[in-house]
């Protein structure tokens, strides 16, 4: 898979991307990473990349004409066909549905915006979608679209040792992850659940699933209100009529 980054500030990138899984995903060929920088093609002895917005208020705004020049020069590097996505706060929030199907892109340009944001013009003519990272706001989109890029690598096949451990992570199933535990069996008092010691591989499951659906109940009730959640989780998670899926259903009932 490819990815670009239009980023005035590529420095950001350096270390992001020569740590830890993705370090070995780019050395492996599974991805590709291109950083464009809009000031290598600005005009200007200075490399102006901003200017005063039209109408007044405070702040600057990225100019169109140097992002539309880096957008384009990527064909130059890779014709693949790609898809645009402009990190901002106005956008749809990011969820594990969007990152499956983001997934399925062969290549993905992720344009970093700053200060109050970009010329809207560019965004009429080049961008594809728009994507938030919540309801918040951050200095810039080199942050949210290293969130990006670290969701949406980790549903590329290879890119995980273990695909299951990518299956049961917390949003796979609209449910949020069940609890973990590892050595020592004991910590300052706290002992493992003993269930998770016996070795009955089919009652752990059973116990991480209610400890699952426990989690999200009470952490993200939100979650038992989407309308893929009847759908995903309950069907591919517990058996139908089972006591742990109708308790889940009451519950949800009771949300709305």
């Amino acid at each position: 898979m490819i990815f670009d980054a239009l980023t005035i500030f590529p420095g950001l990138f350096t270390a992001f991307l020569a740590e830890s899984l993705l370090a070995k995903a780019l050395a492996k060929g599974l991805l590709t990473f291109n950083l464009v920088n809009p000031r290598d093609f600005t005009k200007d002895k200075r490399q102006t990349v901003d200017d005063r917005p039209y109408g007044g208020g405070p702040g600057m705004v990225l100019l169109a004409e140097p992002l539309a020049l880096a957008l384009e020069s990527l064909s130059q590097i890779d014709p693949t066909p790609s898809h645009v996505i402009y990190l901002t706060p106005s956008g749809p929030t990011l969820t594990q549905a969007k990152v499956q199907e983001l997934a399925t892109k062969p290549r993905l340009t992720l344009v970093c915006g700053r200060y109050e944001g970009v010329d809207q013009r560019f965004v009429d003519l080049f961008v594809n979608e728009e994507i938030s990272i919540g309801d918040y706001v951050v200095s810039g989109g080199e942050v949210p679209a290293m969130v990006v890029v670290e969701a949406v690598t980790r549903s590329l096949p290879g890119f995980l040792g273990q695909s299951e451990s990518l299956r049961e992570e917390s949003h796979s199933y609209g449910l949020l992850e069940h609890p973990h535990y590892t050595r020592p069996k004991t910590f300052r008092g706290l002992t493992v659940p003993s269930l998770l010691l016996s070795g009955h591989h089919a009652q752990i499951a059973a116990y991480r699933l209610a400890e699952a659906m426990a989690k999200t109940r009470s952490l993200r009730p939100d979650l038992l209100l989407r309308p893929e959640f009847e759908a995903t989780a309950l069907s591919a998670l517990t058996r139908p009529g089972s006591p742990l899926a109708t308790k889940t259903l009451k519950k949800r009932k009771a949300l709305k």
